[in-house]
């Protein structure tokens, strides 16, 4: 692929994805708007004066409307001012950039352990079509599906942690002091985060294979007289790549919402538990932001994405 086309390429997604922020951001600030009660009178405490709920409403824009608020607050994000926490007046850029390295670091090792045992799993049983493997990877990846994060994130504390004392049961470290520690720490949280990932990349990846095995095309390098196992590593693997890479993009998105859960079973302080606590305490600025956070990182892993498909196929552009 030229250099031109990447670069026309990056922009037009560049722009399909401004709408893409524009609306997941007005959303989520309306609907934060219909949550029930006044933030002013929680912050006020208890027996506040109304002057005193007044004062603090003016004081945090409350009293302003709903367009001007979003207005001014996206005016601001866009230059990189995510605004204060109004329960610790933190900056909210501050609390994202500490909580979202743990969050980081369980999806990616969630994503390496999908990859790890999914790939061979999936090119097992594509390849033995039928057999007691292929019935057993299917089985494995039904069960992956079915259970539920949470319940096995509490299974593998009970046994791992409690029992054996091989990791540590909940929090987290950061990868700047200890690398080794954040990495035990996290080793817990991602597998509970990979079961339904090696589910899923064995399955699509069976799936696709299979697809591709029977094809016309495989037929005819049959009666060329290539082996099965040239076949499928030479063109079987090749042909599903693109495939593969749509699983990987949607897993990686569907485990960053999935370690809301996932973090709460583990105590992990990442972006999961901060805009559960935030949302907990009526914290908008927080909300707001760790959802702009998260969509910035969805639409760059969708870039990316999308130039691997021109890389790994020259048609897609």
């Amino acid at each position: 692929m030229s250099l031109s086309r990447k670069r026309n390429l990056i922009v037009r997604r560049l722009l399909q994805a401004v709408p893409v922020i524009l609306l997941s951001t007005f959303i989520v600030f309306g609907l934060l708007k219909l949550v029930p009660g006044d933030v002013a009178v929680t912050l006020a405490g208890d027996n506040a004066s109304d002057a005193r709920i007044a004062e603090i409403r003016h004081i945090y824009g409350l009293d302003r409307s709903f367009f001007v608020q979003y207005g001014s607050w996206l005016w601001k994000a866009v230059h990189g001012d995510l605004s204060n926490s109004l329960v610790s007046s933190e900056s909210v850029l501050s609390s994202i950039a500490r909580c979202f390295p743990h969050t980081l670091l369980i999806v990616a090792l969630a994503m390496l352990m999908a990859l790890i045992i999914g790939i061979p799993l999936g090119i097992a049983a594509a390849s033995r079509q039928g057999s007691w493997i292929d019935n057993f990877v299917m089985t494995v990846a039904s069960l992956g599906v079915a259970i539920p994060n949470f319940w096995l994130g509490m299974l593998l504390v009970a046994f791992f942690a409690l029992s054996l004392n091989w990791l540590p049961a909940t929090g987290a470290v950061p990868i700047s002091e200890d690398f080794w520690g954040a990495i035990s720490h996290a080793i817990l949280p991602a597998c509970a985060l990979a079961a339904g990932g090696v589910a899923e990349v064995a399955r699509q990846l069976r799936s696709s294979l299979v697809e591709i095995m029977s094809s016309q095309q495989v037929r005819t390098l049959h009666a060329k007289g290539l082996s099965p196992s040239a076949i499928l590593w030479r063109h079987g693997l090749k042909n599903v790549s693109v495939n593969l890479l749509t699983v990987i993009s949607l897993l990686f998105n569907r485990m960053l919402a999935a370690t809301v859960v996932v973090e709460a079973v583990f105590a992990v302080p990442g972006m999961g538990n901060l805009i559960v606590n935030a949302a907990i305490h009526r914290d908008f600025p927080v909300v707001q932001g760790v959802v702009f956070a998260m969509v910035l990182v969805v639409v760059t892993l969708n870039l990316v994405t999308d130039i691997l498909y021109s890389i790994l196929d020259p048609r897609i552009g």
